[in-house]
């Protein structure tokens, strides 16, 4: 009985971290074809979206007390496109919309950095 516990356990463990790595894009990848249906967000803070950013994104800072806010007039079924300079922030909104209801959200794995090298 304790070795199926085990087993069933590890089962959870291993498609939550599959499910939570699934929604991952590396953002070389990326073209702004992806945005005919969806929004592109740079999380990353005001000055650093000053100093260059992709096509078409939004800034909506990580740091900002009222980031959940800002997501308030943003269907919850609308795919969210996320990065910021190498993929932490954006890897935390991802998880924060999806707490909040979001359905496709999606980190664009990479970040800046990664863009300009490209």
């Amino acid at each position: 009985m304790r070795s199926v516990f085990l087993v069933l356990v590890v089962l959870v463990l291993h498609i939550s971290c599959a499910q939570a790595t699934s929604n991952n894009f590396p953002i070389a990848s990326f073209e702004q074809s992806l945005l005919k249906n969806a929004i592109l967000v740079d999380v990353r803070t005001p000055e650093e979206f000053s100093q260059g950013h992709l096509e078409e994104a939004v800034n909506i800072n990580w740091y900002d007390p009222d980031f959940a806010t800002n997501f308030s007039k943003i269907e919850k079924e609308k795919t969210i496109y996320l990065y910021c300079k190498v993929g932490g922030r954006s890897l935390m909104a991802m998880e924060k919309l999806k707490k909040l209801g979001f359905k496709n959200v999606i980190n664009l794995t990479g970040g800046y950095d990664a863009w300009i090298a490209k």
